[in-house]
């Protein structure tokens, strides 16, 4: 009697293969939502190739907008004034105020969405000290 011996192919995967996540550190996501929002490039152009999710590439995208994503500690821009805006200042000889003296102010943006405005003569170390207290709430 003959016997017909028939082996289908499988394929063995180890455990440590299957289910596993991906950890993204926060640079990482910060440098694809970029690519993401760079030019005319789809969001679900950039998932398929990286090999993620449209959805988590949108949820990663909110995060970044709300200031979620990135670096937790109040950072400080370098501010420069336009060639432009600084020749337009004219000095004024002074004159006499009749009203209360409005003094100059910054507008700091957090990172939570809230606004605060300082006057411009604000110590930076009293600011830098603010900063978090006013982020954090």
């Amino acid at each position: 009697m003959a016997w017909a011996k028939v082996i289908s192919g499988f394929e063995v995967l180890s455990g440590d293969e299957v289910g596993r996540r991906r950890a993204w550190t926060d640079e990482e996501k910060i440098r694809i939502v970029a690519d993401s929002l760079q030019g005319y490039r789809q969001g679900s152009a950039t998932a398929r190739r990286l090999g993620i999710s449209r959805s988590l590439l949108t949820r990663w995208r909110a995060d970044y907008r709300a200031g979620r994503l990135g670096p937790t500690a109040p950072t400080f821009m370098a501010v420069s004034l336009a060639a432009s805006a600084a020749t337009s200042v004219r000095e004024e000889p002074p004159r006499m105020v009749v009203g209360p003296v409005v003094e100059a102010t910054i507008e700091v943006v957090l990172g939570n969405a809230r606004r605060m405005i300082v006057p411009v003569s604000i110590d930076p170390a009293v600011l830098a000290r603010l900063l978090p207290i006013v982020d954090a709430s």
